[in-house]
């Protein structure tokens, strides 16, 4: 056998060589749809019929290498060794003598693969050439096996693609759906801040958005806004310590939380709780959308409160420098115009208020006068001035009604309060605040501090707050009292407390000793004791006025006894 006919040339030669019967033996040889692992097991079927050969090995080509195909055939390294250093065409090499070819798997000069065939000997002439046509006829069919698995891998991708692109349109729409649902809650909610209906606003927007009832709780608890059916009254209050322990929860979640039957969030716009929104759910309906429209709900209520605190705060303080201005001494014209601006009617009478409250903090103290002041349909200037709580009041208010009012807000604390004259133009406020200060320390120092007291009211207690700073007071006191003082020093009696509660009461003996919770006797004796040792006749009416003036200025020097 020459190298022609070793190499496969000249099929149509070689095909009228060949006897009918070797041509019939490969046409019954059938390629048509295979794979790869069927044209394998052809292919090696096939030799066997056509020549006394077996295949002693098989291989693939893939990505430019030879490769055991079927995998699972035993490794056969001499022939590997020759394929890789010589090629996958020609004469091979085999253990024990045996004749070995190896035929390409080739179509139109692509080689596709690789049968390595063994025999004892040499096949003849036509039995090689049918082997090398079965070997091209294995190559064009592992050539179109392979551009069909391009093909169908082809339309597997397509068809992938075309799922994939399907989901993606899908989850796009959903998203595209989301975002619209949220900007038409957005839209909404900021609708309904821009149109300055406040936190109730934002409330009816939410029970609009949600379909549940919606209501805005302060951080303490107490409900300040409902929309939506089914508010309860009264409305249920958590306790202080169960309160502090829900709204750590909620600011750590920072999320909208369901807790019993309502969805809660938080109303925080910096570090500073300022409420929680409540979503009524008992039922478990709220949606993903109502969560989404309560969360940014909670968002927008946040700057809502935010902003009204600002305000109140710059009010406050307006309201505090034009008070201190005008207790300083303030323009006239100008101080109209700044009280005009804070739609405040300073043209009208106006009485200078202070109050001091050594039980609580002066910003308490402050909310309560404001509170009591507009209790009692008193419009008010606040401030703070010279460590006092400062009104400037549309007009008088009632001393003790005031000081009521304040008491009650604050609770079982020591109020105190002083009044000054009336003011007729803003020139007068300084005057009314000293007088006002010396009501407010003419009470402190009064039998009984707490309460509140008019400067127009003071009468006797004007003359002794005028002249203590001279020392008049105290020369007046030690010359009706000054026996009975030194008295009571050293035998640790109260002879100066029995004279003032006597005259206080009148000369009533009954009243008298009941107020000293002592017995009548014990009274009578103490006065006989005062005449003696004072040398004053208590029957004498100048005498009975000079010490009732006397005892009343002791106790306004030494408040508390």
């Amino acid at each position: 056998m020459n190298g022609e006919a070793r190499s496969g040339a000249g099929g149509a030669r070689q095909a009228q060589q060949l006897s009918p019967g070797s041509l019939a033996a490969l046409s019954n040889v059938d390629f048509t749809d295979s794979d790869a692992d069927e044209i394998f097991s052809v292919a090696t079927a096939a030799v066997g019929c056509l020549a006394p050969c077996q295949v002693a090995a098989s291989y693939r080509s893939e990505n430019g290498r030879f490769v055991r195909f079927p995998p699972s055939q035993a490794a056969r390294p001499e022939i590997e060794r020759h394929i890789l250093e010589s090629g996958a065409d020609g004469q091979v090499d085999l253990q024990n003598g045996r004749w070995g070819w190896a035929f390409p798997l080739s179509h139109r000069s692509t080689v596709n693969g690789c049968l390595v065939v063994s025999a004892a000997s040499a096949p003849s002439e036509n039995e090689f050439r049918l082997l090398t046509m079965l070997s091209q006829q294995a190559g064009t069919a592992l050539a179109h096996a392979a551009m069909h698995d391009r093909e169908t891998g082809t339309a597997a991708k397509l068809r992938q693609a075309n799922a994939d692109q399907e989901v993606a349109n899908r989850e796009l729409a959903i998203t595209v759906s989301r975002l619209q649902r949220q900007t038409n809650v957005q839209e909404i909610l900021s609708a309904a801040v821009a149109a300055g209906r406040g936190e109730q606003g934002i409330v009816n927007a939410l029970y609009d958005l949600t379909g549940h009832s919606v209501g805005l709780e302060d951080k303490f608890g107490n409900l300040r806004c409902w929309a939506g059916p089914g508010q309860p009254r009264p409305y249920s209050k958590q306790a202080a310590d169960k309160r502090e322990l829900l709204l750590h929860e909620l600011a750590t979640k920072n999320t909208p939380a369901r807790i019993g039957g309502r969805v809660l969030t938080i109303v925080q716009p910096r570090t500073e709780i300022l409420g929680v929104l409540a979503l009524s759910d008992p039922d478990n309906t709220a949606t993903e959308d109502s969560l989404l429209a309560l969360s940014y709900g909670g968002t927008m209520m946040a700057l809502e409160l935010s902003h009204q605190r600002s305000l109140v705060e710059i009010e406050l303080n307006l309201r505090r420098d034009l008070v201190d201005d005008l207790l300083a001494g303030a323009d006239q014209e100008g101080a109209y115009a700044r009280a005009t601006a804070l739609g405040h009617d300073l043209r009208r009478p106006h009485y200078v208020v202070v109050a001091q409250n050594a039980g609580c903090a002066q910003s308490a103290l402050a909310t309560a006068a404001g509170r009591a002041a507009t209790a009692l349909h008193r419009n008010h200037l606040q401030g703070r001035h010279a460590g006092l709580v400062v009104l400037l009041t549309d007009g008088r208010p009632d001393p003790w009604a005031l000081h009521h009012g304040i008491s009650e807000i604050l609770g079982a604390t020591t109020s105190v309060i002083g009044i000054g004259s009336r003011c007729e133009v803003p020139e007068e406020f300084p005057q009314s605040f000293v007088e006002a200060r010396r009501a407010l320390n003419i009470r402190l120092h009064s039998a009984n501090p707490e309460g509140a007291a008019a400067f127009d009211e003071l009468g006797f207690y004007r003359l002794i707050d005028a002249a203590q700073g001279g020392g008049a007071v105290e020369v007046f006191v030690h010359e009706w009292l000054g026996t009975l003082l030194d008295y009571d020093d050293r035998r640790n009696a109260e002879l100066v407390l029995t004279l003032g509660t006597y005259l206080e009461c009148g000369g009533n003996y009954d009243e008298s000793a009941a107020v000293l919770h002592i017995h009548r006797s014990t009274l009578r004796y103490r006065l006989t004791r005062i005449a003696e040792l004072t040398g004053h006749d208590l029957h004498k009416v100048d005498t009975r006025f000079n010490l009732h003036a006397a005892t009343r200025a002791w106790r306004f020097l030494n408040p508390g006894r």
